[in-house]
């Protein structure tokens, strides 16, 4: 900031100082010059011709520097075939002034004609009355005194903007740190979590860094919510292979005569705990990568073709919004509607409708899914969703699906809901997912 800020101030400073120059540099010249066109304008008036055809002054020019020899102020009078009419002040020296153009208006420019005196001139052509010659009228000034000038504005203007850009400097500086000063308090507030094993920034700080703060603690209870999830993770796989494994150890120890079906029971068991759980993380880690999108009709076109080849005598319908996009993984999206589709289709009398947007929140896209079996009592709608729950045992199953359908559409913020089907008189599955930005 502070490298940024004194290139700023360098550049800005020098092109207003390059202007300010060249404006005060001309303002000081104009002056000067018009100096000159005074003197011009009043030989031109002083100057008639003689009976003999030269030119002369019917009263002196009021300056007495023209009578002084070298004084730095000259004028001359040129006309061809006529001798030069120069002013005492050059001696024996003459203006060199070309002869071959016209000058209607005055023209002023500079010379070095005269070692070490260089000049500002200025001349003006003109024809005299009783005259037929064209006439230089010259007058010409030392520049040392406009040179003094510029180069004295010059020297205020110099030290002026180096003392302007050392304090624009020190005040940009002065500004960074005290700006910047509120982060020495959050880099303080961090050691100390570090230090301590605090879990947030609760001391108070300036309120500059309030939302930086606040997005920190968001941060802190994000990390500490997903280490929470790893550990309830490891826990909860543990505890599910547990009681497998002990009923394998115990058939063996007791070498029961169906060892081989009780190993691919439990085994089975495993298996689905292993693949719930692997869901649950496969989620968690894309939804910690964002900006996840799925379209949700062509996933459950391929759901389906899935799910009727194992239920033939299912009748399956679709309808709804086709075009709709959701903020899931495409492999979580097709897991969550297989495992719901292939419910409605096992434990449903023969008809399954699956309605994509359904409800009318624009954050979310609501997908219902019914069946026309005996439902779900409203008592159970709750529990149906624990692991390993089960209503009806005489089907095959572990009872996971409901819980990974919960555990994966949470994960990634959206809602699972189970009510009555109103047309179907069977279970009513109300999946509400969040909408893919578009």
């Amino acid at each position: 900031m502070m490298l940024v800020a004194a290139g700023w101030i360098s550049i800005l400073l020098l092109v207003g100082g390059l202007a300010l120059d060249h404006t005060l540099t001309g303002l000081v010249t104009r002056n000067f010059d018009e100096q000159l066109g005074y003197m011009l304008t009043g030989m031109i008036g002083s100057a008639e011709i003689g009976p003999d055809g030269e030119v002369f002054f019917i009263r002196p020019l009021g300056d007495q520097r023209f009578l002084e020899p070298n004084s730095g102020l000259y004028w001359q009078i040129r006309g061809k075939g006529h001798e030069d009419f120069p002013s005492r002040s050059l001696w024996d020296r003459s203006l060199d002034v070309p002869e071959d153009h016209f000058d209607a208006k005055p023209h002023v420019y500079d010379s070095d004609q005269f070692a070490g005196e260089p000049l500002r001139v200025m001349e003006r052509s003109i024809i005299l009355p009783g005259s037929d010659t064209r006439w230089m009228f010259t007058v010409a000034a030392s520049r040392k005194d406009l040179d003094e000038q510029i180069q004295m504005i010059r020297s205020i203007l110099i030290y002026s903007f180096v003392a302007l850009g050392v304090g624009l400097m020190l005040m940009a500086g002065l500004q960074t740190w005290y700006g910047l000063y509120p982060l020495r308090h959050v880099r303080r507030a961090i050691q100390k979590l570090r230090t301590t094993g605090a879990a947030r920034v609760t001391e108070p700080l300036p309120q500059e860094v309030e939302p930086l703060v606040d997005e920190l603690n968001a941060l802190l209870a994000h990390t500490e919510r997903q280490a929470e999830e790893a550990r309830t993770h490891a826990g909860n796989l543990a505890h599910a292979l547990k009681t497998p494994l002990t009923v394998l150890m115990n058939a063996a120890t007791a070498k029961a005569p169906n060892l081989s079906d009780t190993v691919i029971r439990e085994a089975a068991v495993m298996r689905r705990q292993v693949d719930h759980h692997l869901a649950r993380a496969r989620a968690v880690g894309r939804r910690a990568a964002g900006m996840s999108r799925a379209e949700v009709w062509p996933s459950l076109e391929a759901v389906l073709r899935a799910v009727e080849r194992l239920y033939e005598q299912t009748r399956f319908d679709l309808d709804g919004n086709h075009d709709v996009s959701v903020a899931l993984e495409k492999q979580d999206l097709e897991e969550i509607l297989g495992n719901l589709i292939e419910n409605a289709a096992k434990y449903g009398g023969g008809s399954v409708f699956v309605t994509v947007d359904a409800g009318d929140d624009p954050r979310y896209c609501e997908i219902w899914v019914e069946d026309d079996g005996m439902g779900i009592p409203e008592a159970d709608r709750v529990r149906i969703f624990d692991r390993g729950a089960r209503l009806d045992t005489e089907k095959p199953g572990t009872g996971l699906g409901l819980a990974i359908v919960r555990d994966v559409v949470e994960i990634y913020g959206g809602r699972v809901q189970l009510d009555e089907s109103e047309d179907l008189g069977g279970l009513l599955v109300k999946l509400k997912l969040p909408r893919a930005v578009a």
